[in-house]
């Protein structure tokens, strides 16, 4: 089975950012389910990474669930990735 999003981006802030710790944060309403997980640590240029195959693959990830994927990032300020993904009534 493939990583979630949220799994993916914990093992590349556990990876890559030189902090001990980060931050989840879960919210839904009655149409959306966000997932978002912050560092504050290392960062690293979004536009440049967005050409490689790990946030290429989150994207696709997110996207074959209906959802979207952001992040949000700069060299030594940390990094935000935020899923956004449609809850239907079943």
């Amino acid at each position: 089975m493939a990583p979630t999003n949220k799994s993916k981006s914990l093992t590349n802030a556990a990876r890559h950012s030189g902090e001990a710790s980060v931050t989840v944060r879960v919210w839904a309403d009655a149409t959306t389910l966000g997932v978002q997980v912050e560092d504050r640590g290392a960062g690293f240029d979004p536009a440049a990474a967005s050409r490689g195959a790990g946030v290429a693959g989150m994207r696709e990830r997110a996207a074959s669930l209906g959802g979207e994927l952001t992040i949000e990032s700069s060299p030594g300020v940390g990094t935000r990735v935020t899923s956004m993904f449609p809850l239907v009534a079943g």
